[in-house]
């Protein structure tokens, strides 16, 4: 019985093939002109009659190759792939999506339309990385039908199945799961608001008047559950719960609540949200307000505070619109909190020797002192005198910085009476032309 032909066997290969390189780099391997033959439309024509070919030592035939120097290492395992039977398994020739795409494309190169099937058997069946995804894209579009069952991965699906997918993972991030699974409900909030974000790429999901009732009502949900915790600590005596217990629970919430924000802001469905947190202010001030200092504490506060922010964004930049009253209300009964909680994380992160868990992003601390003023300019001048002059007074001047507040209200104070004199002119001119 023959024994079957082995790349580098000197004493039976009739073909030199020579890889060769711009930078000068010559490999020769012994191969066999039946093998290149079979499975390589460019050997079958490199060593047809009618092309000629150079004759080497050993009267043997020579094929060169030029390629890239970065490309060589893919030719050497392409040829060395003629002779496994392709028939049979070869994941362990192929050593990762990396190479399998290089020796892909040496097959595309060099015409092997049987080792081209079995990289696109491969690569369809195995993980990817990103990093794989950029260069399949790049190279597989040019092999042809091969590619499709390769990208099918890659295929947009369909919005059924993402408004499928978007109500289950939204009514799993909006339930009240055990702890075990938590980790697993912060990822599905994730993604819900990757869904949902617009970037370099339209939004995953285009919300209609059906899913911002779902979203709506999910949000109702949320902070009704918060609401009961509220009432739950307020009537309980404090000893009677653990500090820890009560905390973390209430943190849990929180942090539900301050997804939810990003949600309902995306969506432009704040409203009913930003009500229910300005009705229950008091309430969430008094169970914050009576812990202790402790990490913990604090940590509660901080969450309490990006809550807040958002609302106060959303009110400060007309996105939700609330009656004077009740915008004045809001400032008044978050800014002493805002200026303490401020002021007791920048000590406790300068004198802890391991404040990491206290820090809180600057720029949340930016956008809450933005939205304070916007809030405050939109108030009528008398009720922001009233808070300016308390701000002056006040030891945490500091933060938040109300000094455009000031600016502008010393303006407008005192160009009022000839503003208003010019609007009252043109109102008595109109109603003589009358």
């Amino acid at each position: 019985m023959k024994s079957p032909s082995r790349i580098g066997d000197r004493s039976t290969s009739d073909v030199v093939v020579r890889l060769r390189t711009l930078g000068g780099r010559d490999d020769w391997f012994y191969c066999h002109s039946h093998v290149l033959i079979e499975k390589s439309k460019y050997f079958a024509d490199r060593l047809s009659e009618h092309w000629p070919t150079c004759q080497i030592i050993d009267s043997r035939n020579c094929v060169e190759v030029y390629c890239q120097e970065l490309e060589i290492d893919y030719f050497v395992n392409f040829l060395r792939i003629l002779y496994v039977a392709l028939d049979v398994s070869l994941d362990d020739v192929w050593h990762g999506v990396k190479n399998t795409l290089g020796i892909l494309q040496v097959a595309v190169e060099l015409g092997s339309p049987q080792i081209l099937a079995a990289c696109a058997h491969y690569l369809e069946a195995v993980p990817w990385e990103e990093t794989d995804e950029e260069e399949i894209l790049r190279v597989i579009p040019g092999i042809g039908s091969q590619a499709e069952k390769i990208l099918d991965r890659l295929q947009p699906v369909d919005q059924s199945a993402i408004r499928r997918i978007f109500l289950a993972a939204f009514k799993f991030a909006t339930s009240s799961c055990s702890s075990h699974v938590k980790d697993i409900k912060t990822s599905a909030q994730e993604q819900l608001e990757y869904m949902l974000t617009e970037d370099d790429d339209a939004p995953l999901l285009t919300a209609d008047d059906e899913i911002k009732s779902i979203v709506k009502a999910g949000a109702k949900g949320l902070f009704t559950r918060f609401s009961n915790l509220l009432m739950t600590l307020e009537c309980k005596p404090r000893e009677s719960v653990p500090v820890l217990d009560n905390m973390q629970n209430f943190g849990d919430h929180l942090s539900d609540l301050s997804w939810i924000c990003l949600i309902l802001s995306k969506l432009e469905i704040m409203f009913e949200f930003v009500n229910s947190w300005v009705d229950a202010s008091d309430k969430v001030l008094r169970v914050v307000e009576q812990e202790c200092s402790t990490t913990e504490a604090m940590q509660t506060k901080l969450k309490v505070l990006e809550v807040t922010t958002k609302v106060l964004e959303a009110i400060g930049y007309g996105s939700v619109i609330l009656p004077t009253a009740k915008r004045l209300y809001t400032v008044k009964v978050w800014l002493p909190f805002v200026r303490v909680t401020k002021h007791l994380t920048d000590s406790l992160t300068t004198n802890d020797e391991n404040p990491v868990d206290l820090k809180i992003d600057c720029e949340l601390w930016q956008s809450l002192e933005s939205a304070l003023v916007s809030i405050l300019l939109a108030l009528p001048s008398g009720n922001l005198a009233e808070i300016l002059t308390e701000w002056l007074q006040n030891e945490h001047i500091r933060y938040p910085d109300f000094t455009e507040a000031f600016e502008v209200w010393c303006y407008r104070s005192k160009v009022a009476n000839r503003r208003l004199g010019l609007i009252q002119r043109q109102i008595d001119g109109m109603a003589q032309g009358s």
